[in-house]
This record gives structure tokens, sequence and C-alpha cells, in this order.
């Protein structure tokens, strides 16, 4: 009996499904329609404007200006007037056939941007002719409008997407806008709203006669979220005017939370430049400035040999190790003599302690604690328990904040030098230079100052990041999770100790502010290059970094100028003025200073052969 019904109930069945299938493309779904119908409807998108943009005050950074393109549908175009059209756009008859084409290309009956970014008068002159050129019409869209004149690359900029674009992501068509480096990019799909579509019938003499199926596919456009960022943009805009005519980076951050305050570039651009019909133009003269670099973010890209700033972490480390304590001293003859003869000079002399090493930077010390802390467990072991150190503060690897670039610096481990001496022979004293932060160890400057941040939290620190708040969203946990170093927290005391007397009656006396304890810690980190096949060494880098104050941070930084010398000519002065501008807002004691480094230039030194390069990879 069963098997009498099994064919006709599966014969039933696959009718029901087919049936139901039909019911649903011919009743319920018009999508078929909607294509067989193209030819007969238009789409127009209404773009939102884009979110806009504060500082961690509430001061507006980023807003929005109308614009409008000039939009072409190839296959409507007839009976068009070139020299007319040309004339009133102020462009080329080549030009028009170039772009027609490239639109035929995209596209013979779907628009595609003709003329972008026409201005109000623009607009105007071409609305009022617009009935002769038949198969163009208006897009209005929204550009940025920059509320201020710096941080360029924080905010990013705002491009067309190119075909790679489109074809990764379905929501943009040929002259859409795209949100490209800094928050921009980050925070794409926040800021850019989501666009309403518009979907409009047109009778057999390609006339609009109203909305398709009375409007029931048509979507609203949504506007763009909102985002504070935690940028101070005081600090910002000080920043880049201490860096004038320098070349380098600033990072500051809050040690309590993570937040950049300032992330400054030298040189950069005022992001205005990135807008309009100029944006193009101006571009490819930024870009194509491969001295200065200024679309290169120094701040996140270049990695440097962090010099002395480095011995912090040879302190904390030998602290960690038990290899050395407050009391352990080595004699400092000038300097410190290993290997074949081979010598580290100092300028430091007689017995060192831990408090005084910090203070004088003495290279001998930390190169002592240094062979130490390799020799304990000898070589391989050794470089990757110090490597291990070190990665717990965050170096050696991608930082993972809201900013498209960065770089991970470099921190080598065993299997590295395994590389470089494949017949084995190296040991603590074949790689001593990473004692103080030369030979292989490389950072970037928002390294540095996320590892200051770490030493300011004695042991801890936050994933740096530039977004506060973003209008009816949440902040991603990854910015409020703390992150443990590897060193316990009572080693940082004797070291913040030996940081405070920095500016104290150490290196940097010189740059010391009244009313603000600060720690911190110089640096002249040498700086080589490859010339013909042989290693050159040009003018050092200025390093310095620092917190303030001291016992209780407000604010974490480190501050890179490239041949800028030593570090108290110009790190140390520039770390002053940041933490008094940021700590005091309009007062600046250190008038003397602030008058010294604005005024400076190092250009002098950029202008000398193969002098100032953007960035040192010395391994």
């Amino acid at each position: 009996m069963i098997r009498k019904l099994f064919l006709p109930a599966l014969i039933v069945i696959a009718a029901l499904v087919i049936l139901g299938k039909l019911f649903y493309l011919q009743i319920l779904d018009d999508s078929y329609i909607k294509k067989s119908e193209n030819n007969a409807i238009k789409i127009v998108y209404d773009y939102p404007e884009r979110g806009y943009i504060y500082d961690r005050n509430n001061k507006l950074l980023v807003a929005n200006q109308p614009s409008y393109d000039i939009m072409v549908v190839p296959r409507d175009l007839k009976n068009i007037d070139t020299l007319e059209f040309c004339k009133l756009l102020a462009i080329s008859k080549e030009d028009y056939i170039k772009k027609i084409e490239k639109a035929k290309v995209y596209s013979p009956r779907l628009p595609s941007v003709f003329l972008p970014q026409l201005n109000k008068a623009e607009y105007a002159a071409f609305q009022e002719k617009i009935r002769k050129f038949e198969g163009f019409y208006i897009q209005k869209r929204s550009l940025r409008d920059y509320q201020v004149n710096v941080g360029a690359n924080v905010f990013g900029y705002i491009t067309q997407v190119n075909e790679n674009i489109i074809t990764k992501n379905p929501y943009y068509k040929s002259g859409d806008l795209i949100g490209m480096q800094g928050v921009e990019q980050t925070y794409e799909e926040i800021l850019r709203g989501i666009k309403g579509v518009k979907y409009r019938q047109r009778d057999r003499f390609n006339k609009d006669i109203g909305s398709y199926k009375e409007g029931i596919y048509d979507t609203i456009a949504v506007q763009g979220s909102d985002i504070t960022l935690t940028l101070d943009i005081e600090l910002q805009k000080y920043g880049e005017e201490l860096m004038k005519n320098k070349r380098g980076g600033i990072v500051a951050l809050e040690p309590a939370t993570g937040e950049i305050l300032a992330l400054v570039t030298a040189p950069s651009y005022d992001p205005a430049m990135l807008v309009g019909r100029e944006r193009s133009k101006n571009y490819t003269k930024l870009y194509y400035d491969t001295i200065a670099k200024p679309l290169y973010d120094r701040g996140l890209l270049a990695e440097y040999p962090p010099g002395s700033p480095f011995k912090i972490l040879t302190g904390l480390i030998g602290l960690q190790e038990g290899v050395i304590n407050q009391n352990s001293t080595f004699y400092c003859g000038h300097g410190f003599y290993y290997g074949r003869g081979a010598f580290m000079k100092c300028h430091d002399n007689g017995p060192i302690q831990l408090h005084r090493a910090i203070y004088k930077s003495c290279n001998t010390y930390f190169a002592n604690t240094f062979k130490l802390i390799i020799d304990k467990y000898g070589p391989k072991k050794g470089v990757n328990t110090w490597s291990d150190h070190l990665k717990s503060f965050g170096l050696g690897n991608f930082m993972g904040y809201d900013l498209p670039p960065g770089r991970k610096g470099h921190i080598p481990n065993s299997e590295y030098y395994d590389r470089w001496y494949p017949n084995g022979g190296w040991r603590s004293t074949t790689i001593i230079s990473n004692s103080i932060g030369q030979g292989e160890v490389l950072m970037t400057p928002i390294q540095l100052a996320n590892m200051m941040a770490a030493v300011a939290n004695r042991g801890h620190y936050y994933t740096p990041h530039m977004i506060k708040k973003i209008k009816d969203h949440t902040i991603d946990t990854k910015f409020t999770t703390k992150h443990q170093t590897t060193i316990d927290k009572q080693h940082f005391e004797p070291m913040i100790a030996g940081l405070k007397d920095v500016y104290n009656i150490g290196t940097a006396a010189g740059a010391k502010t009244p009313g603000i304890e600060i720690a911190g810690k110089t640096g002249t980190a040498e700086n080589f290059m490859k010339i013909g096949g042989k290693r050159v060494q040009l003018t050092d880098h200025s390093v310095f970094v620092a917190f303030a104050p001291a016992d209780n941070p407000k604010i974490a930084l480190a501050v890179f100028v490239e041949n800028g010398y030593w570090g108290t000519r110009y790190g140390a002065p520039i770390a002053t003025l940041m933490i008094e501008k940021y700590i005091r807002k309009d007062t600046i004691y250190r008038q003397d200073l602030e008058n010294r480094i604005l005024n400076a230039t190092l250009e002098q030194e950029y202008a000398k052969p193969y002098s100032g390069q953007p960035f040192t990879i010395n391994r």
C-alpha cells in the first residue's frame, strides 16, 4: 500500500513546490520585473551627509559642505553641442571624449561621474542650461569642510572609489566617495551613513513620469553617525607648530586610558588641500614629494633605533630577572670594553649605581646589565627571555590601534641571530648594542609613547586609540582591556625615581619647568645608512620620552626629531612644552624654550647629501 502511494505523493509534493516558487516569483518578488523593465527605470541615489568629527573637548573638527557632480549615462546622450558644453565647464574637447569613453567602459546604461565636485557658481551656470544636454544630470553630494588646518594624518581624506573597491564591495557604485587613511578609513561604515535609492519611471520618450510602483522600492538616506576623537586639537596644533621646519613625530597618550592626545607627523599638510576639484592635483604633488614625504605618517610608520630611552627597559628587565638591584654597581671608565678590543663610549666615569645610571644615561651600566641578562640563561634562551619581556610592552608587533597604517618595529630573538650567524658563535657581547637601543632594535614613536605609558602606570597599558565616542554605537572593548607587562610593579619605582632626576640633575635639567614634576629620558639615536655599499653615519636623531606629573600621570609622550643631533637639543624642550601646553593649557612658563624651538629649523641639515631620510632601518 505504501509503495502504491509513494509515487503519487512525490508528484504532488513536487508540483506544490513548483507552484509555490512560481507564486513567489510572479506575485511576491518583483526583482525580475524590475530587471525586465530596467530600460524604463532610472535609479537615483540620495547621498547622506557624513558624520561630523569632534575632538575630546567637543570642538568641531570636520563638518560638510555641499558639492555637485555632473553625472552621465552614455546611452542617453543625444545631439550634444560639445563646443558649448566644454566652454561652459572650462574643459577641452579631448577631455570630454576621454571622460565619455571612460563612462562607456564602466557601463553605457548606468550613471557615472563625468565631472566631480562643482562649486555653487559652476553648478548654477550648468543647471541653467542642463536641458540642452540630454544624458547629463547633476548629483548633489557633500564634501568635507575642515574647521582646522592641522591633523591631516589623523583625519585621512575622501576620494572616489576605484574599480577594485567596487568589485570587492557592492555597496559602492562608480563615482561614490570613500574614506581613505586616518579615522575616515577606519570608521568609514559609521561615518558614511546609508545612501537612499529612488526608482524613477520613464516613458518611451525617456521622460520622467514618476516613481516606479508608487515608490515601494525607494529607501531613505540615513545620515552618518558623528564621532568624538580622543584628540586634543589644541595640543595637536601646538605640536605641529613646534615641529615646523623639522622632520619626525610626536605621540602623546593618556596613560590611564590609552587615548591618543596628539599624533603629530612632520612635515604635514592642510587637510583642505584634498577637498574639491584641486584634490587630485594636490594629492599628486604631495605623493611625489619623495624628500619630505608629507603623506608619510612618521608617528606610526617610521621605525627608528630608539637610543637611550631603551635603557629604561634594559634596567627593568635586569631588575625582574634579578641580575641587578638598586645597589648594583659597575665601574665606568668613560666606556665599556667588550669583544676583541671593542669599546662602547660613555660620558660618565667612576662607580655607577642604577639611579645615577638612569639620570646620567650611562652606557656602561646598561651594557653590563644586558650582558648579565643574556648570560644568565646562555645566548639563545637569554635572548628569547629578553625578547619576551620586551614584547609584553607591545613591542615588535602591531599595536592594534584604530588607524590604518602601522609598522611592527623589530625585537630580535634567537632565530633571528641564528639566521645572521648560521655557523653560530654569537653571544651577549656580539649583540651588546641592543642594550642602549641601537643594534637590531627598532621602534615606532607610538611604541615609544606606549612604553612610557606602561612605565607611568607601573606595569600595564591600554591599546592606544583615537576613538572616544560614537553616536548610537559602542566602543570596541579591546580599547578598555588592560595589558599587563611581565615586570613586577615594585621594580618601576626605582626606575621612575631615576627618570625624575633626569630633569632635576640629569641630562634634561636645562628643560625643567617649575611646578610640574616630569619623569623623562633623553636619547641620541645613531643614524646609519648604506651609501654605495658602505655603512655611513649621518647626523644623529634627537629622541625624548616622558610622562607627567610623575606621581599622577596625565600625559605620556615620545618625541623624535630626525637628524636633530642629541636628545637635549630638540627632544627634551619639545616634550616639556607639550606637557606644559596640556597641563597648563594657555600658560607656558618656559617661553625661552618655546621661542627657540618655534624659530629653529633643520632644513639646512636635510639639504645635505643623503640627509633627512624619512626613516632609518638599522639592522
